[in-house]
């Protein structure tokens, strides 16, 4: 039950982060205005779900995976990100929380800078190639 949970919220999070990328274009200087209000709109449903579900609504935990792993897991991996570092914070470990944005957006950034070179550079091998 919990992998058909994932798989129709994993749908549903997929088709709505595509029609609002596809709805909100990036302004005109290429900033990602979609993306940002993705990350944003997944933040504070992510937050609100896993706040709300467990004392004040009631729903069956199938239920709450297929929306808050599946649909926001889909839609968005910055609002999980957020969620536990908010959780770190009010946990009261201000340094661990610390590394932990650190490393993710110093490290994701660097990777993925890392994956663009690398890909370049497969790009342009592939290119002599017959």
């Amino acid at each position: 039950m919990n992998v058909i949970a994932l798989a129709i919220g994993g749908f549903a999070g997929t088709l709505f982060r595509y029609w609002l990328s596809e709805v909100i274009p990036p302004l005109g200087s290429g900033f990602p205005l979609g993306i940002l209000i993705i990350n944003l709109l997944g933040c504070f449903a992510l937050g609100l779900l896993f706040t709300a579900t467990p004392g004040r609504w009631r729903i069956p935990p199938q239920v709450r995976l297929g929306l808050g792993t599946g649909v926001m897991g889909a839609f968005t991996t910055f609002s999980t990100f957020s969620v536990q570092s908010a959780a770190l914070l009010r946990s009261g470990h201000a340094a661990t929380a610390g590394l932990y944005i650190a490393l993710s957006v110093g490290g994701g950034l660097a990777l993925a800078f890392a994956g663009v070179r690398l890909g370049r550079g497969l790009r342009t091998q592939g290119e002599g190639a017959p």
